[in-house]
């Protein structure tokens, strides 16, 4: 017997050398093959400039993980393993995996549902799943709220995806709805100029679209006008309690009554 036949012959366990040669020298191949794929992946993805790096990150790993999987198939064919129990040993697993990890997987595909279409970004202020606040991140599993009152607050990502989100940091422009009440007794020209001349006293309102007063509702006790006005996103607040005050004061300086809800009883002496 010669020396090719004799090393062919010997066997590591149940594994013969000349199966494990081949498989070696496969496993090199593999490995130069996914170095390759990995790297033309790496590039794909840093040329996408609206995939955000965590997202970037979980799929370079889960690319990994395939390419290993395909190269274990592969190898263990070459060594005379049968593949097809081992594929389906593999489905098996991923679907015991897959019912227990429900929950997370949800909140997984939802975390990259959102980091790929950017409904809002961290520094936003926004109302989703029942809570309002600033966005301080946004994770694969999780978007973190920061509330007006200091509180932060972890949403599941599927909870996220599965609501109404209410972005108020989209828009450059905000618009100011507010109501003032006003006595029967005034004027409506007269009320609603008073409104404008507290709107014209503030800067921070643009002039376009321009300002808009009229008259809303009429209540039991007052009339209702209706105030509709825009200012830059950042300002919105500070012009909200701003004109809270100023418009009072020009009701004072122009002789316009604030009203109030009230009753009254008169008394029938018999």
């Amino acid at each position: 017997m010669s020396i090719p036949e004799t090393l062919a012959s010997l066997s590591i366990g149940s594994l013969a050398l000349d199966r494990i040669f081949p498989a070696l020298l496969t496993f090199l191949v593999c490995l130069i093959v996914m170095r390759i794929f990995v790297k033309i992946s790496v590039k794909l993805l840093d040329r996408s400039q609206r995939m955000d790096e965590t997202l970037r990150g979980f799929i370079r790993s889960a690319i990994k993980i395939v390419l290993w999987l395909i190269t274990a198939i592969i190898v263990a064919d070459t060594l005379g393993i049968p593949t097809t129990s081992l594929v389906a040993l593999f489905s098996v697993a991923g679907l015991a995996l897959s019912l227990s990890v429900q929950n997370i997987m949800a909140n997984l595909f939802s975390g990259m549902t959102l980091l790929m279409t950017k409904p809002f970004a961290v520094g936003d202020w926004v109302d989703m799943a029942g809570q309002s606040g600033t966005i301080k991140s946004i994770g694969l599993f999780y978007t973190v709220l920061a509330t007006g009152d200091n509180k932060t607050i972890s949403i599941p990502n599927s909870n996220v995806t599965a609501s109404t989100v209410v972005n108020y940091n989209a828009e450059t422009l905000r618009r100011v709805d507010m109501i003032f009440s006003a006595s029967y007794e005034d004027d409506t020209e007269k009320v609603k100029a008073a409104i404008l001349e507290a709107v014209m006293q503030d800067e921070r309102i643009v002039a376009e679209p321009a300002p808009f007063v009229g008259l809303k509702e009429y209540k039991p006790s007052c009339i209702d006008y209706i105030l509709r006005t825009w200012c830059d996103n950042a300002d919105y607040w500070g012009v909200y309690f701003s004109l809270n005050e100023s418009v009072r004061e020009s009701f004072k300086r122009n002789g316009v009554h604030m009203s109030y809800e009230h009753l009254n009883v008169h008394m029938i002496k018999d």
